[in-house]
This record gives structure tokens, sequence and C-alpha cells, in this order.
């Protein structure tokens, strides 16, 4: 077996490790959506959560609120746009900015991600961290070896893992 260069240099490579868990708990929550019958993208939910528990925001509002670049979140929008998730309106008195709303859809969705995807995936991530103690090396070792054991659609499904 092949060293994991990158769990092994420690710290130095703390950006790196943290993008790959990242990337993997992504791309299992995309999968956990999609069996739900969703079709965001989960850097998506973010933004309607926003927008839902703050009422409609600005871009620089959302890139704050989601912790994200300002490019970045016009491209999200621009994204939910597309959708029919969320609308955007100038403000009265200024034309030059613009306040993005969830449209109906998009409330429809936020409202059945609340009830069905958001805790189902909450649940997950919680029952993989859930045992989690100690230094963040050891917290992030223990992450990837909670999904190497049994990943987060696992988890999102109650599965237990089978005889491995």
């Amino acid at each position: 077996m092949v060293e994991d260069v990158v769990r092994e240099l420690g710290f130095l490579c703390l950006g790196s490790r943290m993008r790959r868990i990242g990337e993997r708990l992504q791309a299992e929550t995309q999968e956990i959506i999609a069996s739900l019958g969703v079709s965001i993208q989960p850097a998506q939910y973010p933004f309607l959560a926003a927008i839902d528990r703050n009422g409609p925001l600005g871009i620089g509002e959302l890139a704050q609120a989601t912790g994200i670049s300002q490019p970045g979140a016009t491209r999200t929008v621009g994204q939910l746009l597309e959708l029919g998730l969320v609308d955007m309106h100038p403000l009265p008195g200024d034309q030059r900015r613009r306040r993005v709303s969830l449209t109906q859809a998009g409330q429809a969705l936020v409202d059945q991600s609340k009830d069905q995807v958001w805790p189902r995936i909450a649940a997950a991530v919680t029952d993989l961290c859930g045992p989690l103690d100690g230094p963040l090396l050891d917290q992030l070792a223990a992450i990837e070896d909670g999904l190497a054991e049994r990943s987060l659609i696992r988890r999102a499904d109650g599965q237990k893992e089978q005889g491995q």
C-alpha cells in the first residue's frame, strides 16, 4: 500500500487534507440529496438557508453569510436564478444594488429540505464526528477513518457496516 503523504505530513498539508475531507463530504452529500430527488448542489444550500433565515439579502450579504468570495456568491446566485429558486430585485432608490429572495419553488425546496434532507445529513455527520476527541490531526484522521469505514451515505441511510 502506498503511504498517504498528505496525512503523514501533518500540519504541513492541513489545507490539502481539509479540502480532501470536504470534497468527500460534499460528494457523498450530493448522493444523499440526489437519492431524495433534489437536484441542487450541496454548496447552494447555505445560500437558500441564509435567505430563509434572514429574508432577502444582497450579494455581499450572502457572501458574508456563507463565508465565500463575492464573485463566488454571484456565481451561485446566478445558478439559483437559472434553477428558478431565487429572484433578484433592485433596492428602492438604488437601481445598482439588488436583493436576492426565495421564489415559491425555492421556499418549497427549503421547506422540504428542512423536513427531509438537512436532518438526515446532519445526523450522518454527527454520527461520523460524534466519537471525536483530542488533537486536531487525530480528529482529522478519525474523520477520514470513519468515512473509510462507513460512508456518509450509509450513515444517512442508517445502515450498519456489513462484514468488513
